[in-house]
């Protein structure tokens, strides 16, 4: 090499001070690599070899992993994954496999270049670090900055420290199986528009991020819109699955988006935003029974839609769709007298009361408004696996997976299931799945006496088919349906959250047990005049405390 080229290369590998670390330009890999923990760059594994022919294998390594242990192996991945190398980054990870896709994508598929990783301190096993680089995609760019980290474990079969690989681990934003994707966008933007005529956007209602997404997703090429070029997380099997939405990162030139009206009404989301604001893992919906409008839709979690796609065993709010069956079949009447002891074995099961408490001479609807499980356990033997599973598809719409409300949505889950599995199905435990969209919708067919599939966005907009169930309760199941909710409204476990909502009302709560949980879910779901409404609060505790008021303030605003 001559003098000019080596006067150039040392240009090239010219140190640099950036916020206390150094930072070295490889030449010709275009990557920034910083100089992590202060240790610099790792040595070729040739040269960090030190055994030798006639060694003894080492022992398996067990046991916790030590600091040095950590640090090294999220050195050893970050500073691979900086020098555009993907093979040794890879090699680092528990699943090379999955890394080596995921890594060569993220340069040739994401065109994200000039990368830069700074580690932050070690908190056990993990390690959080920064990203920063550029996506640049035909002669435009824009800077690429967010926060990941990678916890590392140990490999079973010799010990050696790995990081626990996942998707998450390139960005927070991808589950495993997604990719990234440069180039122009898969769907034109939209501009979703509430009942009023107003924009939506994730500033004013942060909730919405996930709606709004959906709604591009369904909505982008059929309402006119022009696609852009953007940075996006494109959605694998799994994620498509669970009806995950593709979500744009960096918008490098915009497109023309088209306009999608929303049944939403921005004052009761408004209101739906702050209540979910004061709880942690809380979820709402509102929405009209005469119609079917879906007015707001709220989550403390703003990247996921647990409100709409959320799959949580309900608990006892379950009991009003278990009572429409019970007085169907006549096994039990608002009031007259039903047993509610403190203990009922079934299938080899015991199932209790909260705080083991009974009833002693009291009706049915005395045992609905206290949440009595015992009551309607006690009913168990006197049906059919599949009753409930029938109940819920043919009158309340639920577990047929057919719901088009305009974004993605979790349907409900109510599994045909025998012996003490289909008894707990009863109280909302064993397999019976919901979110507070599900049990919005509840109420609401209780309030309007027929399900209406709820929807976001109106179906003539795509004229698309809504889901319809394929009977009605009769007047008398009705009646005393109603009778009930309002009752446990007025003087059961529902009356604190509902005071002053009356007399055109009715509420259900519930508290669903969660393994290794301390507190349960709670869960609320009530009506009050052309308003119905459901929640929970995740770990939050009996649902009257948590998600009634909630719920509870939504039905007052919208009155």
């Amino acid at each position: 090499m001559g003098k000019r080229g080596r006067a150039a290369e040392r240009r090239k590998t010219k140190p640099a001070v950036i916020g206390g670390m150094i930072a070295i330009v490889v030449g010709g890999a275009g990557i920034g690599v910083y100089a992590l923990y202060g240790g610099g760059a790792m040595a070729d594994d040739g040269r960090n070899a030190s055994s030798s022919a006639g060694e003894k294998s080492p022992s398996v390594k067990t046991g916790p992993l030590s600091a040095k242990e950590v640090t090294t192996a999220a050195r050893t991945f970050l500073t691979s994954w900086q020098r555009g190398e993907v093979a040794a980054a890879a090699a680092g990870t528990d699943d090379s496999a999955a890394a080596t896709s995921l890594l060569a994508g993220y340069t040739k598929d994401a065109h994200i270049k000039d990368v830069t990783l700074t580690a932050g301190a070690r908190e056990g096993d993990k390690v959080p670090f920064k990203v920063k680089g550029t996506v640049e995609y035909q002669g435009v760019s824009k800077p690429l900055a967010y926060d990941s980290a990678l916890t590392v474990v140990r490999r079973a079969k010799d010990g050696k420290p790995l990081v626990d690989w996942h998707a998450s681990v390139v960005h927070p934003d991808l589950q495993d199986g997604d990719t990234l994707i440069t180039g122009e966008s898969g769907n034109p933007p939209v501009k979703a528009l509430d009942r009023d005529g107003g924009e939506l956007t994730t500033k004013k209602f942060p909730s919405l991020e996930p709606v709004l997404d959906g709604l591009r997703e369904k909505y982008g090429k059929k309402a006119g819109g022009k696609a852009g070029v953007e940075l996006r997380v494109v959605r694998g099997k799994e994620s498509k699955a669970k009806k995950a939405s593709d979500k744009t990162l960096v918008e490098l030139s915009k497109g023309t988006p088209g306009t999608v009206k929303t049944t939403l009404s921005p004052s009761l989301q408004a209101t739906a935003e702050q209540q979910v604001a004061k709880r942690d893992r809380a979820s709402v919906v509102l929405m009209r029974p005469s119609t079917g409008e879906i007015l707001a839709v709220a989550n403390s979690n703003p990247h996921f839609n647990a409100a709409f796609q959320g799959s949580l065993a309900p608990g006892s709010t379950m009991k009003v769709i278990t009572s429409s069956l019970l007085i169907e079949k006549k096994l039990a009447s608002a009031d007259k007298p039903h047993p509610c002891p403190k203990f009922f074995k079934y299938g080899g099961w015991k199932f209790q009361n909260d705080d083991k408490f009974e009833i002693k001479g009291g009706t049915f609807k005395a045992s609905f408004a206290r949440s009595c499980n015992t009551a309607f356990i006690s009913q168990a033997p006197d049906l059919k696996n599949d009753d409930l599973t029938k109940q819920a598809q043919q009158v309340f719409g639920l577990s047929m997976d057919n719901w088009a409300i305009g974004v993605p949505t979790f349907d409900g889950r109510v599994p045909v299931q025998s012996q003490a599995q289909m008894a707990a199905s009863l109280i909302g435990q064993g397999g019976v799945r919901m979110n507070p969209l599900n049990m919005a919708s509840v109420a609401a067919t209780v309030k309007s006496g027929v399900f209406r599939q709820p929807y976001l966005v109106a179906p003539s907009v795509d004229d698309r088919t809504l889901a319809k169930a394929s009977r009605t309760m009769s007047a008398s199941t009705l009646s005393q349906l109603r009778e009930l909710m309002n009752y446990t409204a007025a003087a059961g476990t529902a009356a604190e959250a509902m005071s002053g909502l009356g007399p055109d009302y009715g509420a259900k709560t519930g508290s669903a047990e969660v393994d290794g949980q301390k507190k349960p879910n709670g869960w609320f779901t009530a009506y009050r005049g052309d308003l119905a409404g459901a929640g929970v609060v995740q770990a939050g505790g009996h649902g009257g405390d948590t998600a009634g008021p909630i719920v509870a303030a939504l039905l007052r605003a919208g009155g």
